[in-house]
């Protein structure tokens, strides 16, 4: 991310044909030069705020029919003077348009470069900035919730009060150094140690990462289990529809296939895995090896048992020594071989769950079976579940644990005041207070070009 004093200028909605395409501008320049490429059919200037219809021109020539609308600054979504050109939406039309822009006297924006300026001109912090990307790949109901609360200052609201917490506990140190005969030190040291333990606690309680993980990329479920137990048919009435391929030959699946669904808002991808059996098949055994190598990598495993046939040793070691979450027992329409009493005894860590694919029996109880697996919705579940987040969280944790240890071994307590600044610019670079301009750049690099 670079010059900043520049005007830029990037298609803001996806490519593609469609109905409308927006183009964005953004900058000091951007009235001036949205006059040489749009004029109003009124043939009066732009209002602030308004939509107005118009052309777009080449000069002379009109390209296209358009609405546009100005924003000054401050208010704005970059807190500079901002345009946006709503034509349709073709290709070649959007490229048109932005050449015009770049002649006239904009560049190109880089990624994420709209939401930076945003940030750095004080509209949203660091985490709030990072939330926009979330919603646009959110992929669930749940997703696009958590995202809504960072947007919203969730995040940072819960980051600038631990802060202050910190800085309150700066100033005593500052008080108890500067008027050592009206403050007593070891009290003072005494009361900083369990306020720091106290909000390193209250720090972790709040870090979730798998939370993050499951809710924007969805709970891992693979279903396992011997040749022909009904896994496919499993999968298949789950989501609804024909995609795995069953018939009575052992062995049909041969490799792993997900597929993604939702359960109450939250986003579930299934993979359905081959029979895990030694085989002599070189591509069967391909699929076996990464059946196993899902099954390591998953949330919830989900063993599928043929509820006809009695409980093999073949069935035990479908998980390759892993532990069953589920054990769903299918076929639940034949006579019972294996009553959920009995597997509940073959398998005590496990939950149980009769199933009939075909007839769809069962299905809502396994369902809320897999949804007891994902992290609680709710505001405080995931209050720090970002990656970068959680990491400079635990480092603001290791920090106040640095400052007890100071205490302990009986340090000054400028000595514990230098392990509280670091735990406050750890937790500062969750909201970019402390943040260096590198680490910015890679977090506005994930962004897409006209966000």
């Amino acid at each position: 991310m670079q010059h900043f004093s520049d005007t830029i200028a990037a298609q803001a909605t996806a490519s593609g044909e469609g109905g409308i395409a927006i183009v964005r501008v953004s900058g000091s320049q951007c009235e001036d030069i949205l006059s040489r490429v749009f004029r109003a059919k009124n043939g009066r200037p732009l209002q602030n705020r308004v939509l107005t219809f118009g052309h777009v021109l080449d000069r002379e020539t009109v390209i296209d029919e358009a609405m546009a609308v100005l924003f000054r600054a401050p208010y704005s979504y970059t807190r500079e003077d901002v345009a946006e050109i709503h034509c349709h939406g073709s290709d070649a039309l959007v490229r048109r348009i932005l050449l015009l822009l770049l002649r006239e006297g904009a560049r190109m924006a880089d990624p994420g470069e709209f939401t930076c300026r945003a940030f750095l001109n004080g509209r949203i912090d660091l985490s709030q900035a990072e939330a926009v990307m979330r919603m646009i790949r959110a992929g669930s109901e749940r997703a696009m919730t958590s995202a809504i609360r960072q947007m919203e200052g969730g995040v940072s609201a819960f980051v600038r009060a631990a802060r202050e917490e910190i800085i309150a506990l700066l100033a005593e140190i500052a008080a108890a150094i500067d008027f050592p005969d009206e403050i007593e030190e070891t009290q003072t040291a005494q009361q900083i140690h369990a306020r720091c333990g106290e909000i390193a606690a209250k720090l972790r309680n709040a870090c979730d990462p798998r939370a993050g993980r499951i809710e924007d990329e969805g709970l891992r479920v693979v279903l396992c289990g011997r040749p022909n137990a009904g896994k496919s048919s499993l999968l298949n009435a789950l989501i609804g529809g024909e995609r795995a391929i069953v018939t009575d030959i052992p062995g049909t699946t041969r490799d792993t296939l997900t597929e993604s669904m939702q359960i109450d808002g939250l986003r579930v991808c299934l993979t359905d895995t081959a029979g895990l059996r030694e085989t002599g098949d070189t591509v069967e055994r391909i699929g076996v090896e990464r059946a196993k190598k899902a099954l390591g990598e998953a949330d919830v495993r989900v063993l599928v048992l043929d509820s006809s046939c009695a409980v093999t040793q073949e069935d035990r070691e479908c998980l390759c020594e892993l532990e069953p979450h589920i054990v769903a027992l299918s076929k639940s329409d034949l006579t019972a071989a294996v009553s959920t009493d009995a597997a509940a005894q073959e398998f005590p860590a496990a939950k149980i769950a009769a199933v009939c694919a075909p007839m769809g029996d069962g299905l809502d109880a396994l369902k809320a079976l897999l949804l007891s697996f994902a992290p609680a919705d709710g505001a405080e579940s995931s209050m720090l579940c970002q990656a970068r987040h959680v990491q400079a969280a635990l480092r603001a944790c290791d920090s106040l644990c640095d400052a007890q240890r100071a205490i302990d071994d009986g340090m000054t307590l400028d000595m514990c005041a230098v392990d509280l600044s670091a735990a406050l610019d750890a937790l500062g670079e969750i909201t970019g207070e402390t943040m260096s301009e590198q680490v910015i750049g890679e977090v506005f690099a994930r962004f897409c070009v006209g966000k």
